[in-house]
């Protein structure tokens, strides 16, 4: 009975501590971020072209993220896409601020709470109509565009980046855009 109870507190005592790290450590961008970002160029609709996939987008088609500036001059995230296996709309809310100044492409996003992870735009065009974005580790990326496609061209010197970063390219899921 004495080991179940030391158990029971080891095991509680680990989620305590995992949970007050996640809450306090910084979300800190590792990667080189797009210099001389421009907010109010990035904001607006974007199609989500491939992604690495996660337990939120299993599944999901017409996939979107929109962004617009929340009064307090943080980033409104609202993500969104159609579950093809529960045959319905799946969206979420969240926001995102920089990690040090606006003009890096250095953000962190949260959708619960005070729990952020790291959102890095590494690359983008000049005219801020496809960009790749990076996680805050290599299980998750995204490239996004203003349009249902992306020029191949520009996909392949994406990937070619994400590659050269470590990125599984091999994983990603196409995301149909019907």
């Amino acid at each position: 009975m004495m080991d179940r109870k030391k158990s029971l507190l080891l095991l509680t005592a680990v989620a305590a501590g995992t949970t007050l790290y996640n809450l306090l450590k910084p979300v800190k961008s590792n990667v080189p971020v797009v210099q001389r970002f421009e907010k109010e160029k990035y904001l607006g609709d974007w199609y989500e072209i491939a992604r690495l996939d996660f337990f939120w987008e299993k599944n999901l088609k017409n996939v979107m993220a929109s962004y617009a500036l929340n009064d307090d001059m943080s980033i409104r995230v609202i993500n969104q896409g159609y579950d093809e296996v529960k045959e319905k709309y799946k969206q979420s809310r969240g926001k995102a601020v920089f990690v040090r100044n606006e003009d890096e492409g250095a953000l962190k996003v949260s959708f619960f709470g005070p729990f952020y992870a790291g959102y890095n735009v590494v690359m983008i065009d000049e005219d801020y109509q496809h960009a790749l974005i990076f996680g805050q580790n290599l299980d998750y990326m995204w490239l996004l565009s203003r349009e249902k496609n992306m020029p191949e061209e520009i996909k392949d010197k994406y990937l070619a980046y994400a590659q050269r970063c470590g990125y599984a390219i091999e994983k990603l899921v196409w995301t149909k855009q019907d």
